[in-house]
């Protein structure tokens, strides 16, 4: 019998590997701003006391969320850099 494959040490490209987290970040800042724009959306809808501090906790720990990773895209240069100003002053105005 015959063997039909290389049984040898996959290698991964620095590159697809330094690629694949550019992405994975773009796809996490685009959730996490979905995610604001929800926990944003549920505030301005509810009336109870108890409802507003749950939506007032979800907006700060999302929009800590949303920081973090406008911080990990500009350290790898994945956004230009006013734009990265301009969302994370926002961001500072309004917390």
């Amino acid at each position: 019998m015959k063997i039909l494959f290389r049984q040898s040490p996959c290698q991964f490209d620095v590159e697809d590997e330094i690629e694949q987290k550019r992405l994975s970040l773009r796809e996490e800042l685009l959730e996490a701003k979905h995610a604001l724009e929800i926990a944003y959306s549920g505030f301005d809808n509810v009336t109870d006391p108890d409802l507003i501090d749950c939506y007032i906790y979800e907006v700060n720990a999302v929009m800590k969320r949303y920081k973090f990773l406008l911080e990990q895209a500009a350290k790898i240069d994945l956004l230009p850099e006013e734009t990265y100003n301009e969302t994370y002053n926002s961001l500072t105005l309004t917390n």
